[in-house]
Order: C-alpha cells, then structure tokens, then sequence
C-alpha cells in the first residue's frame, strides 16, 4: 500500500515494505528525461509507521483517531516530498540515480548549517564554485579567475561521472582513493599526466577546505602526491632556429606579423596573453633606460623588461598590430613551417574527438610530428629561458619569466642533473682558457 504524490517533472511514491509492525517508510522517485526514459529510484525515510494503521492511510476513515492520524502523518511526509522535489529541480539530470536521492535523503535529516558543510565531495566541490567570488585568489585579491571555477566545475563533472551510483564523501579520499582516481583520469579519460595530477591537486584543496569547514577528513589526506611531473617533452626555438625564422621567405603581411609576436615574444619571454596585449604604453623610459613593463595576467606580478639592442631589431618598423592568440597560434605554425622548422621530435598535439549527437571534446595526442606542428604561444616563454639558462644568471631569468623558484623555472625549462654537470664542466673550461690568457712576465737580463 502507497500514498502518491504527483509533480510536475516526477512522481514520489511512499511504501511500506517491511513485514515488521512497526517499520520505516521507503520512498520512491519515478521521473521521465528528455529523451523519454523512465527511472525509479528508491531509498529509506527515517519516518516509521504502525503496519496496521497503514493499511487505513489512503481510506476515507471515519474514526477520528485514523483521520487524525492521516493528517499527521500528511503533514510529515508533506515536508519530505518538498524537500525531495525541490532538489530534484535544481539538480542535472546526469547527478540524479540512487545514490543522489539517498544522500538528499540524509541532507532532509541532516541540513547543512553556517557552521557545517555536507560531507559529500560534489557538494564541498560545488561550496568552492558557489563561493568563487569570495576565495583568496593567488594574486593576493578576492574571487577566483573563471578558469579556476572551469577547473572546479569540470571535476565535479569528472567526479560524478567517477562515482557512478556510490556517493564519495570527503572522507574517502585517501592514498588508494587518489591513486585509483588518477588511474582513471590517465586510463579511461585518456587525460596528460600534468592536467590528471593538476585535479588531484584541485581535490585535494576541495577537501582541505571542506575541513576547515567541519567536515571529517582522512588521515592520509597529507600524503596523496599531487607532485607535477617533470616535463618531459620540453619544445623551444634554439638560436639558430629563431634567425632561420627572421631569415624566412615569408610574403604574406599578415604571416609577417605573427613571425613578429613570435620573435618578440621569445626575446622578451612572456605568455602568449601577456604579450599580445603589448602596446606603446608598455614602453617606458626609466632612469635613461627603456624598458617593457607589464602586469601579468596570471599571476599579478608587475615585471620590468630592458629594451635591448635585439628587441629593437625586431621593432624597427614598429610594434606587430594586435590579433587573437586564437590566430597567433594557428598562425605562428605556418610561419615556422615555412622556415623549414621540421625536425621530427617527440609531443603532443590537440585533436577534436566527437562524442556523438554534435558534442566533440578536445584531448592533446602524444607521438612524433615535425617541430612546427607543436609550435603556440607557449614556446616563446620557454624559448627565452632555454636559450638563456647558463648564460644569463638564474635570478635575473626568473625576474622576466616571473617564476617563483628556481626549482619550477628548472622544471619549466626540463633542467636535470646532466645539466648541472655541464654547466659546472663548462665553468671550469673557462676558468681554464682565461688562464691561458694571461700575460706571462718575462725577466729581461739588465743591459750592460
């Protein structure tokens, strides 16, 4: 026996399945999605009722102490279907199944307070996105950059899809828990291994935070590595690479601007968004110097870069007119094309894989292609650090890039320790040649 109550976009069932006199009450969610199909969920209230009053509920009674009773227990049950129903439109269909409904279930019983969060992951995920606006930023400044919120929003579309039809407290994530998921994001999602540890990253700073909000937390949150892999795959512009490119036959005038962003851009060693967004204002002239200062989108930080003899080469018939990095990327792979750029080296290009029904999504495929397809904007910043690195002091480089250590400018730029050896054999090589170099006193016998 049931008592049904109707909605709009779905239909909530209450049951008693138990043979015990006294038992909980089971409640049943039927809904239909866009596409037509049927679902029925069901999970556990904590409401108990008599088994011989519930076989009275949905008559026409006329004893009093029933009639009461139904009115009681309506009223109850009312309470239940709204919160339920009220869920159930602000969800997305693809989070609605069982365990969904469940955890709403212990929501209704266990409502979240100013002081307490709920200890689902999904919902300390969404707590981040819901409060965007007022996190600390790694600028310093409040609200957080809307591909950090992207970033949020498509772990916990990744988590959802991860958990099918468990829920995943915070709580469990754990060592296992962080190796199992990252397994996944590298196995089955196909993702790089920076962005797959980059989410790791991201979940472990949800459950931090979900702690500092009252939420139980493992133990072993400290000690899930979400270390980011050393590059592998570092792709600049060597010396010779870069006059190949100014020495190119290129005709077109617009192929001729972007070789100039890109020349610029690994002379001055700046982002891609940094550096289109040059303009005349950006050069000043301090203490008799000429100077390119810029505030970096990124991070926030304020960097002064001297004009030197090379950059003004580069500009001697002005500054490039502005374009999209959008053009600049798919652009600057002709200009390279077309000064022979195309040594055969191991990376990763951006392919659009279709999803069915219209959607694609975008996945980076590894394998061997010539230099210029694995040429954007990002070699221009790693050009101007390789090229430098071991000529120009490591503190100065890390003034124009704006890294923070010297550890991630070496990482950056794929340094190991065979690096080291030879910047240190080749310091020694010099000492020996300047040696060499000195005038040798020579002792003259006195004239008689």
């Amino acid at each position: 026996m049931s008592v049904q109550i109707s909605y709009t976009m779905a239909t909530i069932n209450f049951l008693l399945r138990s043979t015990k006199e006294v038992a909980p009450l089971t409640l049943r969610l039927l809904f239909r999605d866009t596409n037509g199909k049927d679902f029925v969920y069901s999970t556990k209230t904590k409401y108990r009722i008599e088994k011989s009053y519930w076989k009275k509920h949905n008559t026409n009674s006329k004893d009093p102490i029933v009639k009461n009773k139904q009115v009681e227990v309506n009223k109850e049950l009312q309470e239940i279907e709204n919160f339920i129903l009220d869920a159930f439109n602000n969800a997305k269909e693809s989070e609605i199944n069982k365990a969904w409904l469940t955890s709403q279930m212990d929501l209704f019983y266990n409502p979240i307070t100013d002081v307490k969060q709920s200890d689902l992951l999904t919902d300390a995920i969404q707590d981040i996105i819901n409060n965007a606006d007022t996190r600390k930023n790694a600028k310093g400044g409040l609200g957080l950059s809307k591909s950090r919120v992207n970033s949020y929003k498509s772990l916990k579309n990744i988590i959802v899809e991860y958990q099918s039809n468990n829920s995943i407290k915070v709580k469990d994530v754990n060592v296992k828990f962080a190796k199992d998921f990252l397994r996944y994001l590298l196995d089955e999602k196909g993702y790089q291994k920076s962005y797959a540890t980059k989410k790791i990253a991201d979940l472990k700073t949800v459950c931090f935070d979900a702690e500092t909000n009252g939420v139980e937390v493992s133990f072993q949150l400290k000690k899930i590595d979400s270390t980011k892999p050393t590059n592998e795959n570092i792709i600049y512009l060597s010396t010779n690479e870069l006059q190949k490119i100014e020495d190119a036959d290129i005709q077109s005038e617009s192929l001729q601007n972007v070789r100039k962003w890109l020349l610029l851009g690994c002379n001055i060693g700046q982002r891609g968004g940094d550096l289109l967004n040059i303009n005349e204002s950006n050069f000043v002239n301090r203490n008799g110097l000429q100077v390119i200062e810029i505030k970096q989108q990124k991070t926030g930080k304020n960097v002064t870069i001297p004009v030197l003899e090379t950059t003004k080469k580069i500009l001697e018939t002005g500054l490039p007119y502005k374009i999209s990095i959008q053009k600049f990327n798919k652009h600057v792979k002709t200009v390279c094309q077309l000064a022979e750029i195309n040594e055969t080296i191991q990376g990763g290009v951006i392919e659009v894989i279709k999803k069915g029904k219209g959607n694609t999504h975008k996945r980076k495929v590894n394998g061997y292609y010539e230099k210029w397809e694995l040429i954007g904007s990002h070699v221009c910043r790693r050009s101007f650090a390789s090229n430098l690195y071991g000529t120009l002091p490591t503190p100065l480089i890390m003034q124009i890039t704006a890294h923070s250590t010297e550890k991630m400018l070496l990482n950056y730029i794929g340094k190991q320790g065979l690096d080291y050896a030879q910047q240190i054999a080749d310091f020694y090589k010099l000492q020996e040649l300047k040696e060499k170099k000195e005038p040798q006193l020579t002792i003259i016998k006195k004239a008689q």
